[in-house]
Order: C-alpha cells, then structure tokens, then sequence
C-alpha cells in the first residue's frame, strides 16, 4: 500500500540526486540532521499516511462532517488519524525547536507530506491548513498572537483554517 501512495525510489532522486538535500546539513541550522534522519521522517511519514490516513479515505467522504447544532461530528478514524500525525512531531517539523519542531528542512518536510496528500486530502487539510495559519502568524502576528495561537497550533491543540473573503467570487463557501 505505501508504495501506491508515493514511490520512495522517486522522492530519493528528487531529495538527494537533484536537490542535493543533505547538503543542508552543513548549514548551523540543520547540524543534527542527515540523510538518515530524513530518512527516518520520510519511512515515519509514509508509515503514518499508510497506516492511519488511507484507510478511511472513502469513508471520509461517505460521511462528511456534520454539524448536530452544538458540535461538528466527524468519523472516529480523523480523530487517530490527526493524533498520530501529531503525535509523531509533524505538526511543528520544519519549525524551531522553541516552537516544538524537528528543524528539519523545508524540502524534506513537504516530501513527508506528499505521502498523507496522496493517502487522504481530506484529512491531511486540517494539519496542513493549520500549519499555514501558524506560519501567517509566526511571520505577521504579534508575541501575544504567537503565544495564544501559534504555540497551541503547532503543538495539536488547536487548529486553524483559512479565511474566505471574497463574497463577490461567487463561491458557495464564502
């Protein structure tokens, strides 16, 4: 199944043949990494989309969220889903070790996330929308922004979404 996501043999040539991504460690920043530890994102990432996010991909759009008037209901399976993706570190992997991040360079994080875009879309919008309300933050916010929104959105407590603001688009969401 985990190869049906995404072939590791292409992600491998696209990393270290062509990008040239371990030479990224030299850099202070990424000191304490290497190839193995990207390795051990990628088979991490790709053991998680396989294992927790694929399965309910079907069900997940046969039983879309529903809102019951007091709380939105969703199936089980995004719950352990999210829980494992936030469990493993993800949510913060490219962020400062201040923040809870790995520091692992962007390229390697965005190839870990290819693996849960192709297992589950769906499920991987709400840690993928999350991190980017965090980055907007940590880029325009404020410190009392960054501590009350940031720091509980790269740890998996809270998540962000984005802000639809063009009514005149004739989009159904806005």
């Amino acid at each position: 199944m985990t190869e049906r996501l995404v072939a590791r043999r292409d992600l491998e040539f696209l990393l270290y043949d062509w990008l040239d991504v371990q030479s990224l460690c030299a850099r202070p920043r990424y000191r304490e990494h290497s190839r193995e530890t990207f390795d051990a994102a990628l088979d991490l990432a790709q053991r998680i989309a396989a294992e927790k996010f694929a399965p309910h991909n079907r069900a997940s759009d046969l039983a879309e969220p529903r809102f019951d008037g007091e709380h939105v209901r969703l199936i089980p399976e995004i719950g352990e889903a999210l829980k494992a993706f936030i469990d493993a570190g993800l949510m913060a992997a490219e962020h400062d070790e201040e923040f809870g991040g790995m520091q692992l360079p962007l390229t390697v994080v965005k190839a870990c996330f290819a693996y849960f875009k192709a297992a589950n879309v769906a499920t991987a919008a709400y840690p993928f929308l999350t991190i980017g309300n965090a980055n907007l933050l940590l880029a325009h916010g404020s410190p009392a922004q960054i501590d009350a929104f940031v720091r509980p959105q790269l740890a998996g407590r809270f998540f962000g979404t984005m802000c639809l603001s063009e009514p005149q688009a004739g989009s159904s969401l806005s």
